[in-house]
């Protein structure tokens, strides 16, 4: 099997099965992050601190032992200080998360799952992403590619 398309398999698979966790733990319904919100549902806190207690000493180790990614590059971790567009982000993405009651994944739960509201967030999503990138182009010299943040190089003329 050619190796790109193996890499797009194993993607899918885990992103299914992402999904398939986000909708049983009822993620993708308003209701359950509405109710997160106000301090009613603690579940969905544990949920995320056990992802995170999990996750954050697993990739520190891995790093640490030298693991490579599936793309066969070596595991690097990002790390930098707060800064101002940090905190930007992170209340435009909470006033977002609050106001429709869902964030980027769970989002395309909903939309799976055939709920209505999940076509408006994802439209949404898309509406963001595109403001990101005129705003980001006002501000930079040459377009690039990256993650925004780290290891960004010239984008290639297509």
């Amino acid at each position: 099997m050619n190796r790109a398309i193996a890499h797009k398999l194993a993607g899918l698979a885990f992103g299914a099965g992402f999904g398939f966790v986000l909708g049983a733990a009822r993620l993708h319904e308003y209701d359950t992050i509405h109710d997160m919100l106000l301090l009613r549902e603690p579940d969905v806190f544990l949920l995320m601190g056990g992802a995170i207690g999990v996750s954050l000493p697993l990739l520190w180790l891995l790093e640490r032992a030298g693991a490579t990614t599936l793309l066969g590059g070596r595991l690097a971790l990002s790390r930098s200080r707060a800064q101002r567009h940090h905190v930007v982000g992170g209340i435009t993405f909470g006033v977002g998360w609050a106001v429709v009651g869902t964030c980027p994944a769970p989002a395309l739960v909903m939309l799976a799952s055939g709920a209505g509201l999940g076509a408006v967030a994802v439209a949404g999503l898309f509406v963001g992403l595109r403001l990101r990138d005129v705003q980001t182009s006002r501000r930079a010299v040459a377009p690039t590619v990256g993650d925004g943040e780290h290891h960004e190089v010239p984008a290639l003329a297509h």
